[in-house]
């Protein structure tokens, strides 16, 4: 069974700084990409920041300068270091992983979510 736990969250105020933390683990082939959705109420979930394995990364245009992500291959983790955040980073962030068997997409796993609230 595969867990992806995210941790980091909480309350920060507007231009201060917070990283989030995920680890996936359990029984999985081999992790490719790895990132972060974030979603608020009655609006879809959006892609904040993506990374492969081999450290390629996609940012959405609102966090670009002011968050970067990266990852630990060896223990499949990804981080995500928000700086200078705004009210409008006000969400529940949601780590994923996907997973990849024989070079083919096999399933994406998604952690729980951690609020991120910016107070200002």
């Amino acid at each position: 069974q595969v867990q992806v736990e995210e941790s980091g969250g909480g309350l920060v105020s507007a231009g201060g700084s917070l990283r989030l933390s995920c680890a996936a683990s359990g029984s999985m082939f081999s992790v490719h990409g790895m990132g972060w959705y974030r979603q608020v109420p009655e609006k879809d979930r959006e892609l904040v920041a993506a990374i492969s394995r081999g450290g390629t990364t996609d940012y959405l245009d609102s966090v670009k300068g002011r968050f970067i992500i990266s990852r630990d291959n060896a223990e499949n983790t990804v981080y995500l270091q928000m700086n200078a955040v705004e009210p409008e980073d006000t969400a529940v962030y949601y780590c994923y992983a996907d997973e990849v068997r024989n070079g083919v997409f096999y399933q994406t796993y998604w952690g729980q979510g951690t609020q991120v609230t910016v107070s200002s």
